[in-house]
């Protein structure tokens, strides 16, 4: 509670406010952001209220990315949603603000203490649920239109996968519900995030028929520069295929390589054993179940499935 008074305290005092986001953003990246502005700007009319950053093909319909001149930051306030480490927000002029405030719910790392005022939740299944609760907190002084209602209900959709995943407790569906009150329709929010090219159906197919795996459970895909232009994939699309290898019997965790010009992001997902202390080994981080790393080539493929074998074998039970 107390974090989110000076938040609301803070959104009061400035004239200003740009919201920030990571790279490469998601369905919670865009939920947060865009459920943030809309309270905001409904809120304060009066404000200048922007979301900054990358922009999304596969969560476009939830908002457009505002494009702003380095000058408006003078006297600002910054707010970064959903964005773990300073090297991940996607606008560096996140520093030119007066003040800034990180409202996240991944794991803390080194590399994350980069604002003046936190709220880091780590038990919320996604940021986009902690916004829809800081309108719930003060909506008798705030206001909340069907915009920002659909931005959130995205955002939780996404980040829990269809409130499947570990963190997904009473208050998640609460929110959800809340913010179905305001119009949101489940069935035309699920046909958008469902549709898929037909390139995107048949990659997925190919990684089913070419996927590697090892004795201790470990289920994984080099998705090659080459593979993403033979099925014209943009790196949003071929992000999205991680969910390919889920669920797979006798392979709780599984990752997606996905090649670009100088280095290998890895998405890697597990659906009982903790991975986000092996992400950290390699640049990443983000939850016990679902993190994110990087390699400098895939020369250093087979150094991450040993690492990731060896972490199998010494789990003893899912967490």
């Amino acid at each position: 509670m107390k974090e989110k008074k000076v938040i609301l305290n803070k959104i009061k005092e400035y004239e200003t406010i740009i919201i920030h986001a990571h790279n490469r953003p998601d369905g919670d990246c865009y939920g947060a952001q865009f459920g943030l502005k809309d309270i905001i700007k409904n809120s304060f009319p009066n404000k200048k209220v922007y979301a900054v950053g990358e922009e999304s093909d596969y969560v476009g319909f939830v908002g457009k990315i505002d494009k702003i001149p380095e000058s408006t930051y003078e006297g600002a306030l910054s707010i970064v949603v959903d964005t773990a480490v300073e090297d991940r927000i996607s606008e560096p002029n996140y520093k030119l603000a007066k003040e800034i405030i990180k409202i996240d719910h991944h794991i803390p790392s080194e590399n994350s203490y980069y604002a003046d005022y936190y709220w880091v939740d780590t038990d919320k299944p996604s940021c986009s649920q902690m916004i829809a609760e800081f309108y719930d907190t003060f909506k008798k002084e705030l206001k909340l239109t069907y915009a920002g209602a659909l931005a959130m209900y995205v955002g939780i959709v996404t980040d829990t996968g269809g409130f499947r995943y570990r963190g997904v407790d009473r208050k998640t569906h609460e929110m959800a519900g809340m913010l179905l009150d305001f119009g949101v329709d489940v069935a035309e929010v699920d046909i958008k995030l469902s549709t898929k090219s037909l390139d995107e159906v048949k990659v997925k197919g190919y990684i089913l028929m070419n996927f590697e795996q090892t004795e201790e459970g470990f289920a994984y895909f080099r998705m090659t520069k080459e593979i993403q232009e033979k099925y014209n994939l943009t790196n949003e699309e071929a992000s999205a295929t991680v969910s390919t290898l889920a669920g797979i019997e006798g392979y709780p965790v599984w990752a997606l390589f996905i090649e670009s010009d100088n280095e290998v992001r890895i998405r890697l997902r597990s659906n009982g054993p903790e991975i986000e202390s092996v992400a950290k080994r390699y640049e990443g981080g983000g939850h016990a179940q679902a993190a994110g790393a990087k390699l400098k080539s895939y020369d250093e493929l087979d150094a991450f499935v040993k690492d990731i074998n060896e972490h199998l074998k010494n789990t003893k039970k899912p967490l």
